[in-house]
């Protein structure tokens, strides 16, 4: 199973939270990924994030990665949002 879980953060204190689950076969990590921050955009009612070159470097390094205002075309009532991988298959 594979499991992320997203939090947005506003002083250093978690405003919401979600964890988005896939147990799909056919799809790679990658797509599971893209999947499931679409799905975290759509409960926080966001557009979806450019993942920069350092979001994509440290998630590849350490299965985890900050979006903050940079990532995003809309203007964000939190600091920054945190993708975190908890469960790969």
């Amino acid at each position: 199973m594979f499991r992320l879980w997203a939090k947005a953060f506003k002083n250093s204190k978690v405003l919401n939270d979600i964890i988005i689950s896939d147990i799909a076969e056919d799809k790679n990590r990658t797509r599971k990924v893209f999947d499931a921050v679409d799905e975290v955009c759509y409960e926080f009612d966001l557009s979806r994030p450019v993942w920069l070159d350092k979001n994509i470097n440290e998630f590849k390094r350490r299965d985890k990665t900050r979006f903050d205002q940079d990532n995003f075309i809309d203007s964000l009532e939190f600091d920054y949002l945190e993708i975190q991988m908890i469960e790969e298959d």
